[in-house]
């Protein structure tokens, strides 16, 4: 029983490499998913299409517990998916005791059943590999990037994209030929890599694994059909006029973010500086309009007023009647420094009154 279970453990250790390509060591070391406490994942177990019709089931080896598909509980689900040939399994509100060694079996009859994927998860406070959402979905022609990050004992790891459907994994910095030019794996050195796929087409549909050593993270991608303008553009131009996940693009927008920060307190800066010029200006030219009125009430006062240089004044009285001229009476008066100094009045009855300052 002892030699079954070795086999059997040697025989999923290689099938792991062989399905997510991922590195494998020896001594029976398993594909790892690590999860927050709280947190939940979904895992996708693929089988055969001649299983389809078979039964399966989830089975933990913590407590020997087997959930058959097309069940849900409070924090657990498995659903299969014959149209996909794969059942998943989602697990709800992860804590410590759920550490441990899960299989995905299939029954094929007379009491056998095949192991067909055998995931370890491990509940840490700051998951070793993960994603900022294992969820991501694109149009037919567009592209999609994902953000798959991991701790810094990860730093010298080989990163990988794999997809689970075909058995196919795109490394970081890979020169083979045989690496699909729409798929590119960028690693920023700052405990984050992100996959761009471009040219998505419906059959990119599925599940994905960013993997990094023996450490995977599950992300499902959805593409769905354009939009008939979109594959316009597409077909006239050879490529997506609106591509914001390009490499390019993500650069220039973080140049973008870069330059704002720069500039929003510089231009707040500036804006108050205008605000001061302005309320100083107004308050300038406020005491300037004063000062000029004051000169020209001033100057008005010195033409009503007459100055001991001005020798006579003239001013006309009229008390009773306005419209008689003849009740006039116009007084003239002499202002002379000099003794002596007096001023003839004219002729017609006038007035005259002088005046000597000593």
């Amino acid at each position: 029983m002892a030699a079954y279970a070795k086999a059997k453990i040697f025989y999923i250790s290689i099938g792991c490499c062989l399905i997510l390509g991922v590195e494998c060591f020896s001594g029976g070391s398993n594909c790892t998913l690590t999860i927050q406490p709280g947190g939940s994942v979904t895992i996708p177990c693929h089988y055969d299409k001649k299983y389809t019709q078979q039964k399966k089931y989830w089975y933990s080896e913590i407590d020997n517990n087997k959930i058959y598909t097309n069940t849900t509980e409070k924090n657990l689900s498995v659903i299969d998916h014959p149209d996909q040939c794969l059942f998943t399994v989602t697990m709800r509100n992860l804590q410590n005791k759920h550490t441990g060694d899960y299989y995905c079996f299939v029954e094929t009859g007379e009491q056998s059943q095949i192991d067909i994927y055998k995931p370890s998860l491990k509940i840490q406070s700051a998951p070793d590999v993960f994603v900022v959402s294992s969820s991501v979905s694109g149009h037919e022609g567009g592209n999609v990037s994902v953000e798959c990050l991991y701790s810094s004992g990860y730093q010298n790891k080989t990163k990988r994209w794999c997809r689970y459907k075909d058995q196919s994994c795109y490394e970081e910095k890979r020169t083979d030929t045989s690496q699909n030019p729409s798929v590119q794996i960028s690693d920023d050195g700052r405990r984050s890599f992100t996959v761009l796929m471009t040219g998505l087409r419906l059959t990119d549909s599925g599940w994905y694994w960013c993997s990094v050593g023996d450490t995977l993270t599950p992300v499902q991608l959805t593409v769905t059909k354009a939009k008939a303008d979109t594959v316009k553009n597409i077909s006239a131009t050879g490529h997506q006029e609106n591509n914001n996940n390009t490499p390019a693009a993500i650069n220039k927008l973080q140049k973008n973010k870069d330059l704002l920060t720069v500039w929003l307190p510089v231009s707040a800066a500036l804006l108050l500086l205008l605000i001061l010029v302005g309320v100083f200006t107004w308050r300038w030219r406020r005491r300037l309009n004063k000062r000029q009125i004051r000169e020209r009430n001033s100057s008005t006062d010195d033409a009503i007023y007459s100055k001991p240089g001005d020798p006579v004044i003239y001013s006309t009285i009229n008390d009773e009647n306005p419209n008689d001229p003849s009740k006039d009476i116009t007084t003239y008066s002499t202002v002379d420094h000099v003794p002596g100094s007096e001023a003839k009045p004219p002729a017609g009855g006038t007035i005259y009154s002088t005046m000597i300052l000593h």
